[in-house]
């Protein structure tokens, strides 16, 4: 597999990553092309054959809650990109929208904006939490 230059992460872009975990389907040439160029180590979590009927599989929810984040963004539901880099460019701008979100949040207290139901507060210092009253 040829690296074209449009990993961010080649040489030591992301130095802070050092562990990456796939799914059985990614297991193979991922694992020693992720070695050999991006100095990552790749985990293959996978489900065992054995079992039969719905399995919780380790860190696979991981996986789910990103895809959960990025088909928010409309332009990911759907393969509208004609090119595999515009893809890319689009993943880029949902992760950055859903970073810097989450940073302000934490910078600022607020806690994160409903999906449905009412608008919430941020309880007060010394205020009981109406729940447990």
């Amino acid at each position: 597999m040829a690296v074209t230059g449009c990993w961010p992460c080649c040489g030591n872009g992301f130095s802070t990553i050092s562990l990456v975990w796939a799914d059985g389907g990614y297991a193979g040439r991922l694992v020693t092309w992720a070695a050999a160029v991006l100095a990552l180590t790749v985990t293959v979590v996978k489900r065992t054959d054995d079992v039969r009927g719905f399995v919780v599989v380790p860190r696979r929810w991981v996986v789910e809650r990103t895809f959960g984040w990025l088909s928010r963004h409309r332009r990911l539901v759907r393969d509208y990109e004609r090119l595999p880099e515009h893809h890319e460019a689009m993943v880029l701008w949902a992760t950055t929208m859903i970073m810097t979100r989450q940073l302000v949040r934490q910078a600022t207290g607020e806690p994160a904006s409903p999906r449905w139901g009412g608008q919430r507060t941020r309880p007060q210092p010394n205020q009981q939490d109406p729940q447990t009253a």
